[in-house]
């Protein structure tokens, strides 16, 4: 999906220079770089005519550009932060996802029209793509409780639903004096909150600068009495929204949010999003110009998708907002879960470092464990000993470019708060998650199946480690079943293979089952590379399946069969993403949903039938925790998929890779390293 093109006409022009005033662009390369990509040259120096003036919406600094735009005749262009902006407000130092780019106004000043009001009052906002965007784009916002800062915590307890929702703002911020609102209004409106709701309770929510001691708000708690409760908790702003039974608002974004949680908000103010028959307007707008009637899809997708510059930092590109919504899902998901630091139990020294790269970078992790206010993790291999509750840690299905057991760092890791994937004789979170896919937006299809597409036509795998092509001539003719070897002493094995817990056993399982098929057995690359247990001599391989593919690259392999029989492997996973028909003699995760020949027990509680997106959405969209190598953040699925095509990924140094080649010689012992 290309990004939106908005209402900016700088990229079909050319390059259009644009000055500015504020040392602020100075120390903002982020800025200065979406500013760029949009088709504007930032420079210092002094404008002509023909040249644009930047400056910060109507912020004090402000007045030294307008001062020297008055002055030369150039013309004005006012930016501010695009409404998902990032994880904490810019005053504690995160760049922004995008920018809000306006040739002749800003948005919250309604005194001239600004790109956003001409949008709202021109663009058709008619067509059907459009429209299914934002449904879309608002239902995944509330999904994973997203807003403009996201230092909230969908967990956190909200006040017991049934109050009356009073949404305060930051003292003097520009949305509110030039929306011709004061200290009065914030008055005036908490009375009539009461006024008009007699016996209700009123919850205010301070903004998150206020609360995080950025800038005073414009109540306090001067104002609270039994009735009135100050709400200063990182609650999320949707469950506030879904507990209140009506709302009043100023000019705050939350306003605007309220509207796509099903409310009409009372707005004592001048907002963008006033005027539109979405509002109450208390603050009637002196604008014969918002004449037009909007539905909330109307509204969300001219001021969300056609109205922003969003940036992806992974790629430095403009991009779309859904690829913005992946990205701050991915750095909100980071620092709810990792924000009061991490206990660590059963990590090897080896795997600390790639640890702390990924858990870490909001509070520290202890290893070994040690008492204090942090949650506890444990290597899932390693759980038995561990404190009650830890958090099971694991590598993800996108893992890397090379073994874990040759020390190569992953690039995406689980966390399971119930048990682990695949162990079945417990609950994990993966088999919820699994089974609240069973019904799915169509942008959720759409993801997952786009996802599906990319591994395939890629080829990747779980490892990608390439590998040669399968050598296929001279087999007989009949139906190809691909047996993956796995390792033995593996966990997944001892949990959830069941009777048949060896290769050879998984051999002889398939031969008896299909007599006439033609059958190829892969070894697994952590067996062939002497790394691990469950080495099947050729001869006994070669007395069951026609052929023993050493080396081959499993990707290619899927291509040229029709059916896969496995215990636990993932491969079979990876084959279902690719068509084929799969049959397990363990309980893997991907088991039990209806997709696949179980002949193994399967555990009773899976009766969910998700489909192959809801299964594919779950496992690699809402289970895994993704890491980019190359910048060091979080990031979403798709980031991973190009880092591992590509080969944009960290290789591990001398010592890790002499470190693997001593751990080969044990590893009948591999208890001692891994």
């Amino acid at each position: 999906m290309k990004p939106d093109c908005g209402t900016n006409p700088a990229g079909a022009e050319g390059r259009r220079r644009v000055f500015y005033f504020n040392g602020g662009f100075l120390r903002q390369p982020r800025l200065r770089r979406i500013m760029q990509l949009s088709g504007y040259d930032m420079r210092l120096g002094w404008p002509s005519a023909e040249d644009s003036i930047a400056v910060w919406g109507h912020s004090p600094y402000a007045r030294r550009g307008e001062a020297v735009a008055k002055r030369t005749g150039a013309s004005l262009i006012r930016l501010e932060d695009a409404w998902l902006r990032s994880v904490h407000p810019g005053r504690g130092g995160e760049p922004p996802l995008g920018l809000l780019i306006d040739t002749h106004g800003a948005h919250f000043d309604p005194a001239q029209p600004s790109d956003l009001e001409h949008l709202l009052a021109t663009h058709p906002l008619d067509d059907t793509a459009l429209m299914d965007r934002a449904r879309a784009a608002i239902a995944r916002l509330q999904e994973a409780h997203l807003s403009k800062y996201n230092a909230h915590d969908p967990a956190a307890p909200s006040p017991a639903p049934g109050y009356v929702l009073v949404i305060d703002q930051t003292r003097g911020d520009a949305a509110v004096r030039v929306g011709a609102a004061d200290a009065n209004t914030f008055r005036e409106m908490l009375y009539y909150a009461q006024e008009e709701n007699p016996g209700a309770r009123i919850v205010i929510k301070s903004h998150p600068e206020t609360a995080g001691g950025h800038r005073a708000g414009y109540f306090g708690p001067d104002e609270t009495s039994d009735r009135i409760t100050l709400l200063d908790d990182p609650v999320s702003p949707w469950h506030l929204l879904d507990g209140a039974t009506a709302v009043y608002t100023v000019s705050s974004q939350l306003g605007f949010e309220a509207i796509f949680a099903g409310h009409r908000p009372q707005v004592f103010g001048r907002p963008f999003y006033a005027g539109w028959d979405l509002t109450e307007d208390r603050s009637p707008l002196p604008l014969a110009r918002r004449t037009r009637k909007l539905s909330r899809a109307q509204l969300f997708a001219a001021a969300m998708i056609l109205y922003p510059r969003w940036y992806d930092p992974f790629a430095d590109r403009l991009c779309t907002l859904e690829e913005v919504i992946g990205t701050l899902e991915a750095a909100a998901r980071e620092w709810r879960d990792d924000r009061f630091g991490w206990r660590a139990h059963g990590m090897r020294l080896w795997k600390r470092a790639p640890l702390r790269a990924v858990f870490g970078r909001h509070a520290a992790i202890a290893f070994p464990g040690k008492p204090g206010d942090a949650r506890d993790m444990v290597w899932a291999g390693k759980a038995e000993g561990a404190p009650d509750g830890a958090v099971r840690v694991e590598d993800g299905f996108l893992r890397s470019r090379g073994l874990g057991a040759e020390l190569v760092p992953p690039l995406s890791l689980v966390l399971d708060t119930r048990g682990i994937y695949y162990d079945p004789t417990r609950p994990s979170d993966l088999e919820q998650l699994i089974a609240r896919r069973t019904s799915m937006r169509p942008d959720q299809i759409h993801r997952a199946e786009a996802l599906m597409d990319r591994i395939t036509r890629l080829g990747l795998t779980k490892y990608n480690l390439g590998g040669a092509r399968p050598d296929l001539e001279g087999l007989p003719e009949g139906r190809r079943i691909l047996i993956p070897g796995q390792v033995e002493d593996d966990a997944s094995i001892r949990t959830g293979a069941g009777t048949v817990h060896t290769n050879l056993q998984l051999l002889q399982a398939a031969r008896t089952a299909n007599p006439d098929a033609v059958l190829l057995y892969k070894p697994h690359p952590d067996v062939e590379a002497g790394l691990r247990a469950g080495a099947l001599p050729p001869e006994a391989a070669l007395r069951l399946a026609d052929r023993v593919l050493t080396r081959a690259d499993p990707a290619a392999l899927l291509h040229e069969v029709d059916e896969v029989w496995t215990m636990t492997s993932l491969l079979g996973f990876e084959a279902l993403m690719r068509g084929l028909t799969v049959t397990t003699t363990g309980a893997p995760f991907y088991a039990g949903w209806g997709l696949t020949t179980d002949l193994g027990t399967i555990p009773a509680r899976r009766q969910a039938r998700p489909g192959l997106p809801g299964l594919v959405h779950a496992a690699l969209i809402d289970y895994p925790r993704y890491f980019d190598p190359k910048f060091g953040l979080p990031c979403p699925p798709e980031v991973v998929l190009e880092r591992l095509s590509t080969g944009a990924v960290p290789h591990p140094g001398r010592a890790n890779r002499l470190l693997s080649k001593l751990q080969g010689l044990f590893a009948s012992r591999a208890a001692l390293w891994r």
